[in-house]
């Protein structure tokens, strides 16, 4: 089974300016630059975000939001 995984492009979030504030790229990023996590990554995140130690990941592709649109 491949892991699934997901390319956090900040430049391409349609929450940008929206989220940042409240989004774990701010928390572990110096400066949003496209970031590759994998599904293990994701669910560590998602572990840290629930346990109340890092916001969780409020990422949303632009490009997904326009083909749900249409």
């Amino acid at each position: 089974m491949k892991d699934e995984g997901v390319i956090v492009d900040c430049g391409r979030c349609a929450l940008r300016g929206i989220s940042c504030p409240d989004c774990v790229i701010t928390v572990l990023v110096d400066r949003p630059r496209p970031v590759e996590w994998d599904e293990t990554e994701l669910d560590a995140l998602a572990a840290l975000a629930e346990a109340g130690l890092v916001p969780k990941l409020r990422f949303a592709p632009a490009a997904a939001s326009r083909d749900r649109a249409a």
